[in-house]
């Protein structure tokens, strides 16, 4: 079984994104809310800060999305290859 990339692209940079806008607009409200992941986020994305404005929120969810696209098309590439190479017993 192949999986669809384009779909799959779509679906991680969906999740990843919408988690990122998530707990971002949830640290708006709740400042201490998700506060260690959104550091963290910062120390990866460049130009992303933890910090309570809106291009922070809309730079934290658009770097997200990119990240989480491209992970879902490796992962998506990587299995189709892989599936590939070594069919095996469908059950």
């Amino acid at each position: 079984m192949r999986l669809n990339i384009i779909a799959l692209t779509s679906t991680a940079g969906l999740l990843w994104g919408g988690a990122m806008l998530f707990t971002v607009l949830s640290n708006l409200m709740w400042p201490p809310y998700g506060q260690a992941f959104l550091e963290l986020a910062a120390s990866i994305y460049p130009g992303y800060h933890a910090g309570p404005t809106i291009g922070q929120v809309i730079t934290g969810t658009l770097y997200g999305f990119v990240d989480g696209a491209i992970a879902g098309f490796l992962f998506g590439w990587i299995y189709n290859m892989v599936s590939k190479c070594c069919p095996g017993k469908t059950v």
